[in-house]
């Protein structure tokens, strides 16, 4: 197991995290992930998959959850999301996956949903959430190794309990800051004078420029050569392209605009990160809440739909600490698929992992008091 930020005593913001520090603190949460390994028929290294976050067991069109989403720059695509838009509600697990790959998880999901759903003559509709990162230089990307078995596999394994960070499921060949990206995932619980409620967050990072990287609000970037970026070739792209794409978790009772305003706090821990500038990534942020257990599903038969029901909603007064830890949560979740990445190349071209080392030497250059101790 590769250190994370706090095992290198790297205590990103003011609050403190949930016992396995992961977006599967919310209770009910559940990730799974799928690995796309090979080589293709044409000689091209396949380096791929897909990553699925459940909000609740079971179905999550009969068990929907209040959600919203934000885009702070929309170089990106994805599915689903009119509907929350219009409707606040979370219909589907969400996934995570390459540009090319998103249509066919989406399809993946509805042919796997329609499998759990009992055969009782009634109309059943979906519209899933897919989101997507590009991972072209490391991938074979337009072979359209994902597939049917690859969704499935993941929602089979999705499970609570630690996640998997760096080169696995849908982050298997992302770029973050110009070294290797992928997975990762925090989260943050709140005191019981405030709540008591836990934000987690999983992001797939495929972001940002080297010079520009922070931790801890230290500029690390500046401090590490990027002799070794893979974008040093001509031929190759500019240096961030990709996007990042952020799952925000609580299970404090949030209506759907409140929700939106949750995600919208994805865009503060990605700046504080040195991330979220570039015109060619696409930032795309959904935040769901299970504190509501019984919202209402889609009426499929309008005259069985309860009029009316009874929900709850934070108080907007002590919204600030929510939206402080999905900024916490998302800020680190990213330091954390750097430090779990390890090295990769495909298709000739070498990414370098962030080893724990380098990082700690730059922090240090950087003027950070925690260098010292973080070596120890």
């Amino acid at each position: 197991m590769k250190p994370r930020a706090r095992d290198l005593n790297i205590q990103i913001g003011q609050l403190q995290p949930g016992p396995l520090n992961a977006i599967t603190d919310v209770p009910g949460v559940r990730v799974g992930h799928s690995n796309v390994r090979g080589r293709s028929a044409k000689g091209r290294d396949i380096l791929t998959g897909v990553t699925v976050i459940e909000p609740r067991a079971g179905s999550t069109s009969l068990q929907p959850c209040f959600a919203g989403v934000h885009v702070l720059n929309g170089n990106g695509d994805a599915t689903g999301l009119e509907w929350i838009r219009e409707a606040g509600l979370l219909t589907s697990p969400i996934a995570f996956t390459n540009t090319h790959s998103l249509g066919v998880v989406r399809d993946a999901l509805i042919v796997l949903d329609r499998e759990q759903q009992p055969d009782d003559g009634r109309l059943y509709w979906n519209m899933p959430v897919v989101l997507e990162t590009f991972d072209g230089l490391l991938n074979d990307i337009n072979g359209f190794h994902v597939q049917v078995e690859h969704v499935a596999q993941a929602l089979r394994t999705a499970e609570s309990g630690p996640v998997a960070e760096g080169n696995v499921g849908g982050g298997s060949g992302m770029i973050c800051h110009e070294f290797k990206g992928g997975i990762g995932t925090a989260s943050r619980r709140l005191d019981s004078a405030q709540g008591g409620w836990t934000v987690g967050a999983i992001v797939q990072a495929n972001h940002g420029i080297r010079g520009e990287l922070r931790v801890d609000g230290y500029p690390v970037g500046r401090y590490m050569e990027q002799v070794d970026s893979p974008f040093l070739k001509a031929s190759l792209p500019h240096p961030g392209m990709g996007s990042i794409v952020v799952c925000l978790a609580t299970d404090a009772p949030l209506l759907p605009h409140q929700c939106t305003r949750l995600a919208q706090r994805a865009s503060l821990g990605l700046a504080r990160t040195g991330g979220g500038n570039e015109d060619h990534s696409g930032d795309i942020f959904i935040a769901f809440s299970t504190g509501n257990a019984h919202v209402p599903p889609a009426a499929y038969e309008s005259k069985r739909a309860p009029t009316t029901g009874n929900l709850s909603m934070v108080n907007n007064d002590h919204i600030s600490e929510l939206f402080l830890a999905a900024t916490e949560a998302v800020e680190e979740a990213i330091i954390n698929a750097l430090l779990a990445a390890d090295s990769a190349e495909g298709n000739g071209h070498a990414v370098p992992g962030l080893d724990a080392p380098t990082l700690l030497d730059a922090l240090q250059q950087a003027g950070w008091p925690g260098a010292r101790q973080g070596k120890s």
